[in-house]
């Protein structure tokens, strides 16, 4: 007697898990799912066919090219992709070219000059023949040239350049040579616009109106980038940037802030793209951002918002126009907090107020020390900074000394000047108008030394020196003083 075992079949297949035939049924399915991508995978051969067939009845059923991907250009294109050396995909695109050339005389018959504009321009693409493409552009541009009046728009274009107006008769003559490239008339009429365009660029020139240059060179440019005169008039407007970038740059250097700003933003929107310009607009942001802060710790908010409302014109997204905003909002909060702790104005240190009045009718400023208006201020800031009275006589000690300033200056007083100076930067060292009046106080020192240098006092000339170094240690021609001054003191002296 033979036993199951023996004899195998269905016994052993019942014995087989359950897990064992899912696995098995899983492996057949995804077998039979994915035997065509694996066959491309393997076989790239098969893909190109594919798509060559698919291409192939594309161009059969219309549809030369379509943005989904599956017109007869996409599906040659994507042969070609895969194997550069296949002829039938080369000659499949040069099909699609063909018929889209075919579809192209057939608009034109029809009068569907937009239908005709865009199947040349895939014809184009796919490089059919330039004659054929040629010849069918031509006959748009007479079919779109019989539906214009082009004698109405060379009469208009003709009228507006009377009328002194180029840009209004440039795009008009565009037209014009669009359809009829030859048309002398349209041709001579753009010369003379564009002539008077230059003009109008020299004329901003001489004027310093760069941004007006910068645009009217621009239009030439675009009408007709070979013109004649176009380098000559490209260099002038360079050199002028060039000079501009120059002028904002020592504004910046000098402190000069608000002039920098708006030669930097005059610049910014002329040449956005020049890096110096990029950098200069980013520098000039952080300094007038920094001067607000230190305005603002003095509590004068209303300049230090104006000079943080001009960081943000120049360089919205600066960091350190973003931390000007916070420490302006924190030291606001802080005066609000100090003025009602302080309580009341009539709290505030009427004697050191009172003090001050007397020095300041005196004319008392900074001397003498103790009793002056400069020392009374200090008291009465010490125990209110931010009391309103307290911060009216800042103001009025800081208009006082800086017009004691130009006084002396005018008189020639440099040492009181220097004096006034000196209490003008304590009181306000981030007034920015005290860069100019530094840098005027120092080449009058420059001059004194010199004059006394030429007549043989070599002690009052390096006094002269040591003033100009502390005010201004890179003003143009100290470096040559200080060597004029040691060679005479090193020279040896008559008996």
């Amino acid at each position: 007697m033979v036993s199951a075992r023996a004899r195998g079949g269905p016994a052993h297949a019942r014995r087989w898990p359950w897990w064992a035939l899912a696995a098995l049924l899983l492996l057949v399915a995804a077998l039979v799912a994915l035997r065509q991508p694996l066959a491309e995978r393997l076989l790239p051969s098969t893909r190109i066919d594919r798509l060559l067939a698919e291409g192939g009845q594309a161009l059969a059923q219309g549809r030369l090219d379509q943005a989904d991907g599956q017109g007869a250009r996409q599906k040659f294109e994507a042969a070609l992709a895969l194997d550069s050396d296949r002829g039938e995909a080369r000659a499949g695109l040069a099909k699609v070219g063909q018929a889209a050339l075919v579809q192209a005389r057939g608009a034109i018959d029809a009068g569907d000059a937009t239908a005709a504009a865009r199947w040349l321009a895939l014809a184009g693409d796919l490089q059919v023949p330039r004659a054929q493409w040629q010849a069918e552009h031509d006959r748009l541009q007479r079919m779109e040239a019989a539906a214009i009046d082009l004698e109405g728009l060379r009469a208009a274009a003709a009228a507006r350049l009377g009328d002194g107006d180029p840009e209004a008769a440039l795009p008009l003559y565009a037209q014009v040579l669009a359809l009829q490239p030859g048309d002398v008339a349209a041709l001579e009429g753009r010369e003379d616009a564009l002539a008077l365009l230059l003009e109008r660029v020299h004329g901003a020139l001489r004027t310093q109106d760069l941004a007006a240059a910068a645009r009217w060179l621009g239009q030439v440019r675009g009408y007709d980038p070979g013109h004649v005169d176009l380098p000559a008039a490209q260099a002038q407007v360079a050199q002028a940037l060039e000079a501009q970038r120059q002028l904002a740059r020592r504004h910046l250097r000098q402190g000069r802030l608000e002039r920098a700003a708006a030669a930097f933003a005059a610049l910014g929107s002329i040449a956005a793209d020049d890096p110096d310009v990029a950098d200069g607009i980013r520098a000039t942001a952080a300094a007038l951002a920094s001067r607000a802060r230190q305005l603002s710790a003095e509590f004068r908010f209303d300049a230090a918002e104006r000079d943080l409302a001009h960081a943000r014109e120049l360089a919205p997204d600066l960091a350190a126009v973003r931390d000007a905003t916070r420490a302006i909002a924190r030291d606001r909060a802080m005066a609000r907090r100090r003025l009602m702790q302080q309580g009341a104005p009539a709290q505030a240190p009427r004697a050191a107020l009172q003090a001050f009045d007397a020095a300041m009718a005196q004319r008392h400023w900074i001397t003498p020390p103790g009793t002056s208006a400069y020392d009374q201020l200090r008291r009465a800031q010490a125990a209110a900074p931010v009391d309103p009275a307290v911060l009216a006589a800042a103001a009025r000690l800081r208009d006082a000394v800086q017009g004691c300033v130009e006084v002396a200056l005018r008189g020639n007083r440099l040492r009181q000047a220097q004096d006034c100076h000196d209490a003008w930067q304590a009181l306000a060292p981030a007034d920015p108008a005290q860069v100019e009046a530094r840098q005027r106080l120092a080449q009058r020192w420059l001059a004194v030394g010199e004059e006394r240098l030429r007549a043989g006092e070599l002690e009052v000339a390096a006094q002269a020196l040591r003033a100009v170094r502390r005010l201004e240690p890179d003003a143009p021609g100290v470096a040559e003083f200080s060597v004029q001054l040691e060679r005479a003191r090193s020279s040896p002296r008559p008996p």
